[in-house]
Order: C-alpha cells, then sequence, then structure tokens
C-alpha cells in the first residue's frame, strides 16, 4: 500500500540566542553607590527621624548601615519602610522643627557640600556660622579644626565626612547636640565621643572617616551649649503655623 504524501512541513526557524551581556553591566541594585546616592537616603532618614517614625537608635543604627554600603541595593531596603522612600504613596506629615517647611529656603538649609582642606598647612572653621548639611575635611600633613559650638544649624542632620594622612582633624560639637560616627584608623586614631542630645529638637551631627598615620577626634566641648536652641525651634514653629 503506498503511503499517502505528507506535505512537508517548513523547518522552524532556529530561536536566536538571547545577546549575551558584558562583563561590566550589573543588575538593578547592584550599581556602586555615590554619595548623592547615599545622601538621598540620610535626608529621608533625617526627616523620618523629625517626624517621629525612627527614635534615635534606630535613627543611628541606619545612618550607620547607609555609610557602609558599597550598592545601591544595600541602601534601599534601608528605608523600605518609610513613606518617602514610596513617592506614589501617601504624603508624610510635615515636621515641625528643622524640616524643611515653606516658611524655610531649602537652598539655605541644605545648600552646597563645604570642603576644608589643609595639605602642610591649617585650616579652621568656628564662630557664627551657618553649617552645611555636608562638610568634607581632608588634613595632609595638616590641621583642620571644626567648632560647631557657636554655629547656626539649619537642617536636622549634619554629616561630616574627615579623611586624615599624617595630619589632624578635630571636630568639636555643643554639649546638647547628638554626635555619632564610623570610621577607621589605620595606624592612626579615630575616635569619636558618642553622645544623645536630651532635646528632641537637637541636631544630629554624625562624623564619618578615616585616618592613616594620623588623627580624627570628635569630641563636646565642655560648657558649650546651643543657648538658642529652644528659641530657634519656637520661631520655625511660628512662622511655619503662620503666626
Amino acid at each position: 500500500m503506498d503511503l499517502e504524501k505528507q506535505p512537508q512541513q517548513p523547518a522552524a526557524p532556529a530561536e536566536s540566542a538571547p545577546a549575551a551581556r558584558p562583563e561590566y553591566a550589573d543588575p538593578k541594585g547592584v550599581l556602586r553607590a555615590s554619595d548623592a546616592d547615599r545622601d538621598r537616603i540620610a535626608d529621608i532618614l533625617r526627616d523620618a527621624l523629625a517626624e517621629g517614625r525612627l527614635d534615635a537608635e534606630e535613627h543611628s543604627e541606619r545612618i550607620e548601615a547607609v555609610y557602609r554600603a558599597k550598592t545601591v541595593g544595600e541602601l534601599e531596603p534601608i528605608v523600605r519602610d518609610l513613606p518617602a522612600a514610596h513617592p506614589g504613596g501617601p504624603e508624610p506629615a510635615a515636621a515641625v522643627g528643622y524640616a524643611q517647611t515653606p516658611a524655610y529656603d531649602p537652598e539655605q538649609a541644605g545648600g552646597p557640600a563645604e570642603n576644608l582642606v589643609a595639605v602642610f598647612s591649617a585650616s579652621t572653621r568656628k564662630g557664627r556660622w551657618r553649617v552645611s548639611s555636608r562638610t568634607n575635611a581632608f588634613a595632609l600633613f595638616g590641621n583642620i579644626e571644626i567648632d560647631l559650638t557657636e554655629a547656626i544649624f539649619e537642617q536636622r542632620l549634619t554629616t561630616i565626612n574627615a579623611t586624615s594622612i599624617f595630619g589632624n582633624v578635630e571636630v568639636r560639637v555643643p554639649e546638647n547636640v547628638s554626635l555619632r560616627g564610623n570610621g577607621t584608623g589605620v595606624f592612626g586614631n579615630f575616635e569619636v565621643s558618642t553622645l544623645e542630645g536630651t532635646d528632641p529638637q537637637a541636631p544630629v551631627i554624625v562624623v564619618n572617616g578615616w585616618s592613616v598615620f594620623g588623627n580624627v577626634e570628635a569630641r563636646p566641648k565642655r560648657g558649650k551649649w546651643i543657648t538658642d536652641l529652644q528659641a530657634m525651634v519656637q520661631d520655625k514653629k511660628r512662622k511655619y503655623l503662620g503666626h
């Protein structure tokens, strides 16, 4: 019996293999975090502290994690449970005090980072001055002194990134602020005297950095207080409420 001839089916085209991803291409979340990425997360934590969503201990732990993070994927979980991390979610309540409100100019409150450099020299910042939200201090065979005891704080969180190579960076703060730090000394000294302010509206100062055959030190200056702290907070509150 003759076999019935079956029409030949056209061969299916071979599926093309997906293009190989370059070795330098990183999946989402593995990209290296930049200073701007860390500052963005730190700002969210600062607002959460001011709003009462985080207590001082939780804020301290998360800030340390922010400045230890190497990738974007390590940063995002730190603020995953906070409203500011979800733009489509409900707007967080406006905080009174150091939070940036319509009565407050964000450019004045934050502003660009301030850079202090001492190479075979000395640099000093003290007296009555407006503190930037971030200060970078670099000492190479030099000395840098940052005295915040009479400074004006226009933001809740102030970060100082200190690097000392055969040099010295000294930070002095008033006794009624919160002081925290995270750093390393290599054949040198990195020392931050942790301090917790009793006033819930007190500024929070975080000193990060490292020293090589040098010294980075941050501690409160005995007897120095921000005497106008309460007046400053009350004034901002009246402006915010429109009185």
